[in-house]
């Protein structure tokens, strides 16, 4: 998976898609609009849910995926589109480098 551009996500599907004669192995994820994400709950599409994915893809894909494409996707050709779409949800200052990853917290030992 790449980032081009901040609004667009490449994403190379491990199992390619067949329409037809037409084989995709390339899908451009867009940055959703909030038109785009009517009629779908945006905690939702951060959980992933795959209804609520179903929903969008089809509106921010190119080339653009049916809801049946989306439901033909391989498992983790959907998770790499998942994660596109949460990520163009959150705000610029959860994706700094300066966010922290990790829990400073130090583990616990065990006696």
């Amino acid at each position: 998976m790449t980032q081009p551009k901040n609004t667009d996500t490449d994403v190379t599907l491990e199992q390619p898609l067949t329409r037809g004669k037409e084989i995709i192995k390339k899908i451009t994820v867009r940055k959703p609009g909030a038109g785009e994400l009517r009629g779908c709950s945006l905690i939702d599409l951060l959980r992933m849910e795959v209804s609520a994915l179903h929903v969008v893809l089809p509106r921010i894909t190119s080339p653009t995926l049916t809801q049946h494409d989306v439901g033909q996707l391989d498992p983790a050709d959907l998770m790499q589109c998942a994660t596109a779409v949460s990520n163009f949800l959150l705000p610029k200052s959860a994706k700094d480098d300066s966010f922290p990853s990790e829990s400073k917290t130090p583990s616990p030992t065990l006696q």
